[in-house]
């Protein structure tokens, strides 16, 4: 099992230092990071739905990008410049209208210049992923 660098109070200390924006809504909250995995939490809103009353895309990628960072960072440390390099979503079904959006994010692979995981999001306590999402971080050289 992977060593966490930075434990969840680290990880909103330096957000709010480096990437306030992240977190400046107060609509996503850091519920665990380990250093392999870590689990997210949406506020629900009625903004972040599409017409026809289901969450929005652009909701649901940026949540999995966010844990993947989160992950991330909980394994390496405070390295604010790891960047995306690709992400694939997978729309599943409809998240529950007035449920938050939690996403599980898992590190599959940690090299020295990248890393790829994959994020399941899912609706309130629905066991069922609304969507499913890989993605990939360049890790700058130190």
């Amino acid at each position: 099992m992977a060593i966490a660098k930075m434990s969840v109070a680290e990880l909103e200390e330096f957000l709010q230092r480096e990437f306030p924006q992240a977190l400046s809504a107060g609509d996503i909250s850091i519920e665990s990071a380990d250093g392999h995995t870590c689990l997210l939490r949406q506020s629900y809103s009625e903004r972040l739905l599409r017409p026809g009353g289901t969450i929005s895309g652009p909701t649901l990628m940026t949540l999995a990008d966010f844990a993947m960072y989160v992950v991330l960072l909980s394994a390496i440390g405070p390295v604010g410049l790891a960047v995306t390099t690709s992400l694939n979503i997978n729309f599943l079904r409809r998240g529950q209208r007035g449920q938050d959006v939690l996403a599980a994010a898992r590190l599959l692979k940690l090299g020295k210049r990248l890393a790829v995981g994959e994020v399941n999001l899912l609706s309130g306590s629905a066991p069922d992923p609304i969507a499913h999402v890989t993605s990939t971080y360049s890790i700058p050289i130190a």
